[in-house]
């Protein structure tokens, strides 16, 4: 059964609160909500309509478990604190990250080595993280004393859906469908090739197999092992996300380890597939630098998902 408006309300405003809190807050929003909604109802309105004004009426969830928690949100103030804390997350997760990716095709092309490319990158990524706190936080201050409106208003369709307790059976399945589907992957890519033609042309350099590629699967056997032990215990817990976090770093590790070497593609690919159609050495490099950064951006943002659902799951 589907989560109603009022259930879904409550779980995101306790979301916001210390453990200790949760419960308390939990059964006093619970009682005062279906006390409103009663005396709604009783003055002729539709439960759902009710229930909706209601809720509406309660406003973000976030402002209202800040008063709960008498956490006060005063660094830019109580009307702009949540649309700049939201717009904050929101380019801190995505512009220092395209950056970095910029700065490390150009290091690349104008041939720096792997530790100017990654200290490089580092250097940007960390100014572009500084600039936008500043200038955000400016922009806010100004409409902060101004007056002025962001058009930005709290409404009760924006309420998350609930997110299940445990871990779900299709989580389970969608990770083994994944790894059986990359592993399937490789197996054709060193068998049968995806580079049509009168002979195999893998993409993968065949020199990783057997002892390079070996340690892959293990890792991805490992990872399904992972997903099974989650679904049977029936949530994430800390020791699971490390783990997971191990996982991660041994398959980045193993990766960005032949990409750096020089031996992740197979050279006759290569040859083949780009230096004999035009291509130019930058196009490769693109190629490499972009490979490297997909690896580790998979990886890495694998390890935070293991950690977020592990900090969920201990919460509940």
């Amino acid at each position: 059964m589907s989560a109603t408006l009022t259930d879904r309300y409550v779980s995101e405003t306790i979301r916001h609160l210390p453990q200790p809190l949760q419960q308390d807050v939990r059964a006093e929003l619970e009682t005062s909500i279906s006390d409103a909604v009663d005396d709604r109802i009783e003055q002729g309105e539709a439960r759902d309509d009710a229930e909706r004004r209601v809720l509406t009426d309660l406003g973000d969830p976030a402002v209202l478990a800040a008063g709960y928690a008498d956490r006060p949100l005063q660094l830019i103030g109580p009307k702009y604190y949540l649309v700049w804390w939201r717009l904050l997350k929101l380019l801190w997760a995505i512009v220092p990250a395209v950056a970095f990716g910029g700065v490390a095709i150009g290091q690349a092309l104008d041939g720096a080595g792997v530790g100017q490319i990654i200290g490089q990158g580092i250097a940007v990524a960390l100014s572009v993280v500084v600039h936008i706190g500043f200038w955000t936080t400016l922009v806010f201050a100004v409409l902060e004393r101004t007056g002025a409106d962001t058009g930005v208003q709290w409404s009760i369709d924006q309420l998350p859906e609930e997110r299940p307790s445990g871990a779900a059976r299709t989580d389970l399945i969608g990770s083994l469908v994944m790894l059986a589907f990359f592993a399937g992957a490789l197996l054709w890519d060193h068998f049968r090739g995806f580079v049509p033609g009168d002979r195999v042309l893998s993409i993968i350099n065949p020199e990783l197999w057997p002892w390079w590629m070996g340690l892959l699967f293990l890792l991805m056997l490992a990872e399904a092992a992972l997903a099974i032990a989650v679904y049977v215990r029936g949530r994430w817990t800390m020791a699971l996300a490390w783990v997971n976090f191990a996982i991660a770093v041994s398959v980045m590790s193993l990766g960005l380890t032949a990409l750096g070497r020089g031996v992740l593609y197979n050279p006759e690919f290569v040859t083949d597939v780009f230096t004999m159609n035009g291509v130019d050495s930058d196009a490769t490099t693109v190629l490499a630098v972009l490979t490297g950064l997909g690896i580790a951006g998979v990886c890495i943002g694998d390890m935070v998902d293991g950690w977020l659902k592990a900090r969920r799951a201990e919460k509940r």
